[in-house]
């Protein structure tokens, strides 16, 4: 499976090494690292990864989440807590087939301070919560190493489908045209837009489109644009057609 494992502002260079090394017991070899607080590099990340060298020294760097997403169909993040306007995170053992049926999946982890913040989490189609104990501390190589195991080694059914959904930037794209019809109509205000949306990534990214599909609604919001924008010049020429200029000449 072409798994990539994305590293959200990782602060500690041991975490990333060791992140690597669980990768590599699991068979993933696609490490991708947010604006790293640290060099990924270092001599204790190398440490770290042991034999899982060579994959740490081929992961590639982004400065943005968006970026490192642009090419993945499904994205899964991670996080331990329930968000407001967000779906409830997931069992991974449930997220499986979805993840086995894509053709690029990503897995997701944040910080190791405070996980994933709600606008990552948006960018994501789906989350996942590691069960645990009372006690829920893990550190980020054994969470990247656990969900990994369940997407790439834990048994499973046949998946219930087979599609090749769109990327994770065409979604993106997808969102802001929608935000920006959105206000081009009034169905939202600056105030209430961002949960507006957030209502909308959930229904749409549970739609689980496909790239034509997905040109197919953003067709349908240029021609909502197209038409609020002629029905305004068509009012402005009205009224700047005065009504002595307007009106049939008397007869004498």
């Amino acid at each position: 499976m072409n798994l990539a494992v994305v590293l959200v502002s990782p602060k500690t260079p041991g975490n990333i090494g060791a992140a690597a090394r669980a990768m590599l017991n699991m068979g993933a070899h696609d490490l991708r690292i947010v604006a790293p607080r640290c060099d990924p590099l270092d001599s204790q990340a190398l440490a770290m990864a042991v034999h899982a060298s060579d994959l740490l020294r081929s992961a590639r760097v982004y400065p943005t989440l968006r970026e490192a997403l642009a090419d993945r169909d499904v994205s899964v993040g991670t996080s331990a807590r329930i968000r407001a306007d967000l779906p409830a995170p997931r069992h991974p053992a449930q997220v499986r087939p979805l993840v086995r049926a894509a053709s690029a999946p990503a897995l997701v982890f944040g910080p190791e301070e405070t996980g994933l913040i709600n606008s990552d989490l948006e960018q994501c189609q789906v989350t996942v919560r590691v069960p645990t104990g009372d006690y829920a501390s893990l550190n980020l190589a054994q969470a990247v190493l656990l969900v990994c195991y369940e997407f790439l080694q834990a048994q499973d059914d046949t998946p219930a489908y087979d599609r090749k959904t769109a990327t994770r930037e065409e979604m993106e794209a997808l969102y802001g045209h929608l935000h920006e019809t959105m206000h081009l109509i009034g169905y939202t205000d600056a105030v209430r837009a961002r949960h507006t949306l957030r209502l909308w990534r959930a229904l749409l990214d549970r739609a689980l489109m496909s790239s034509a599909e997905s040109r197919l609604f953003r067709g349908f919001l240029r021609q909502v644009q197209w038409k609020v924008e002629d029905a305004g010049k068509r009012g402005a020429e009205r009224e700047s057609v005065s009504p002595s200029a307007a009106a049939e000449p008397r007869a004498e």
